[in-house]
């Protein structure tokens, strides 16, 4: 693997691939975590959206790493705006996991999801303020955004004290949001990198076989390096043991030159 941690600009390192938990039922959330810490994974992504916090938080518990160990992330629901009722959520994701503290914690979207595009801009700030709040009280180790454009992150820069230490955002090899990965690099904003593999639609595409027969890898082994070495940090999701060991086997390097032909994968999401 290229790489195994990443440091935050406030100097909190972060496991460099993170296991999602975007669309694992509750039900099947205990299994999956369990599945993944046992081959490794020590980065846990969760969120209260997803509905599955209480059996993430479980099968942490249960498979008894001491806490400094595993890196949480969870979010604050997307329609959640202003400062009380951040606090408010955060208490329900901590109780929910069962643990004293987050290693970080985000702003889901800087819009509610049925709302996609509306400006939120004040209530974002009033959020981020409870959020530096908790940042401050040593509730949370680090804090950050998701799904936010410059646009929004300026505002953040603009009328609160803490850059954000992360932006996680839909990125994979032909969506690479270039303007927006800039802009994070040039204020140390780490992007997570959701969605590394398009949701499956990647997997098929000619280019990306045909690359990754090359490295006698998959084809998702390869969108996540890709990730990796864009200097982004990926966030697999699968339920499968196979395919999670899979996903966190990287023992390649890809070149300069089947780095510009994945940056010239066409959009499969266009």
């Amino acid at each position: 693997m290229t790489q195994d941690t990443f440091t935050m600009h406030n100097g909190v390192t972060i496991p460099a691939i993170g296991f999602g938990t975007w669309q694992i039922p509750n039900e099947e959330a205990y299994d999956s975590v369990t599945i993944a810490l046992k081959n490794g994974y020590t980065h846990i992504d969760t969120a209260l959206a997803y509905g599955n916090e209480e059996n993430v938080g479980k099968a942490i518990k249960d498979f008894d790493l001491p806490r400094e160990e595993v890196f949480i992330t969870s979010k604050l629901p997307a329609q959640i705006k202003g400062y009380q009722e951040t606090l408010d959520a955060f208490e329900e994701t901590i109780t929910n996991l069962g643990v004293d503290y987050l290693d970080l914690y985000l702003i889901h979207a800087p819009w509610p999801w049925d709302q996609k595009g509306t400006d939120h801009t004040e209530g974002n700030i009033q959020s981020w303020k409870a959020m530096e709040k908790l940042y401050n009280d040593g509730k949370i180790r680090s804090i950050g955004v998701s799904n936010f454009e410059i646009s929004d992150i300026q505002a953040l820069l603009d009328n609160c004290d803490t850059v954000p230490m992360v932006n996680q955002i839909v990125f994979y090899a032909g969506r690479d949001q270039e303007d927006l990965l800039a802009f994070c690099k040039e204020h140390n904003i780490l992007v997570e990198a959701y969605s590394p593999l398009a949701t499956g639609q990647l997997l098929d595409d000619p280019v990306i076989k045909e690359i990754a027969d090359k490295y006698e890898a998959t084809p998702a082994q390869l969108l996540i390096q890709y990730c990796l070495q864009r200097d982004t940090l990926p966030l697999p999701k699968s339920t499968h043991e196979e395919r999670i060991i899979e996903n966190k086997t990287l023992e390649f390097t890809i070149s300069d030159d089947d780095m510009e032909k994945l940056k010239q994968v066409e959009d499969v999401r266009n």
